[in-house]
């Protein structure tokens, strides 16, 4: 794994850390540059193996990860990654069939992009996913804790637990959740969500219901039986209305 030179002052603030995992050399060298330039510090990894070890090392904040790779290719270690961290995953794939972006989403990555593409484009999409990042990240004003069923979110930490345990969420799964959360009881048409969770004012709405499948699997007791995230069929998605709680 190499990784970019230079250091930061201590007066300045913390540069975002970003993993590449990309094994074209050239293609490697075009993305970090296009990242420091926007101000980021940029690691590459050229195989799958290597992306393991230096994401332990390195411990980014957003990982950009090409979906071809020797040794251990990008769905292993994408799943791998998501098992152990929530940190951002970009996929990179030359591949632009849609069951094939919907897999990637399914892994647990935040977002794609299919090759051939602006690299201009690749940064604009991982500045816009480290400041989500850092905004669910930053304390909220004190709030009454949220609750349907036994899921519960506390606006003032972030946290969301289901009987108690807290949950683990991805930025985009953690992004519509919250939506949910403040409007308990309203059914939503995916392309609604897409617009107002996302501002994606064009896409492929099929990927909505990745991301509905992703968070029934994080909060319901039976995801083949969903309860607190419904389908309402022809229209879209309700989310269970809400109890007060303190």
């Amino acid at each position: 794994m190499s990784e970019g030179s230079g250091s930061t002052p201590a007066a300045h603030p913390r540069r975002h850390r970003v993993l590449v995992v990309e094994d074209d050399p050239m293609m490697a060298e075009v993305i970090a540059s296009y990242l420091n330039h926007a101000g980021m510090l940029v690691a590459v990894a050229s195989d799958g193996v290597m992306a393991l070890d230096g994401f332990s090392a390195f411990n980014p904040d957003l990982v950009i990860l090409d979906r071809m790779l020797p040794r251990l290719d990008g769905t292993h270690v994408c799943r791998t990654l998501r098992e152990q961290s929530t940190v951002p995953i970009i996929l990179v794939t030359a591949l632009g069939e849609q069951d094939d972006r919907i897999e990637g989403l399914e892994l647990g990555a935040d977002d794609y992009v299919t090759k051939p593409f602006s690299p201009r484009e690749l940064v604009l999409r991982a500045q816009a996913l480290l400041r989500r990042t850092a905004a669910a990240q930053q304390p909220q004003p004190r709030s009454r804790l949220r609750q349907v069923e036994d899921l519960a979110f506390d606006p003032a930490t972030g946290q969301v637990t289901k009987a108690g345990k807290p949950l683990r969420f991805t930025g985009r799964e953690r992004d519509l959740l919250e939506f949910f959360f403040a409007n308990p009881g309203r059914t939503f048409r995916k392309d609604e969500l897409m617009q107002r969770v996302w501002q994606w004012k064009v896409g492929d709405a099929s990927l909505v219901s990745v991301y509905v499948r992703r968070l029934r699997e994080k909060i319901e007791t039976d995801p083949a039986n969903p309860t607190i995230l419904t389908t309402v069929w022809g229209v879209g998605y309700r989310f269970g209305t809400e109890q007060a709680v303190g």
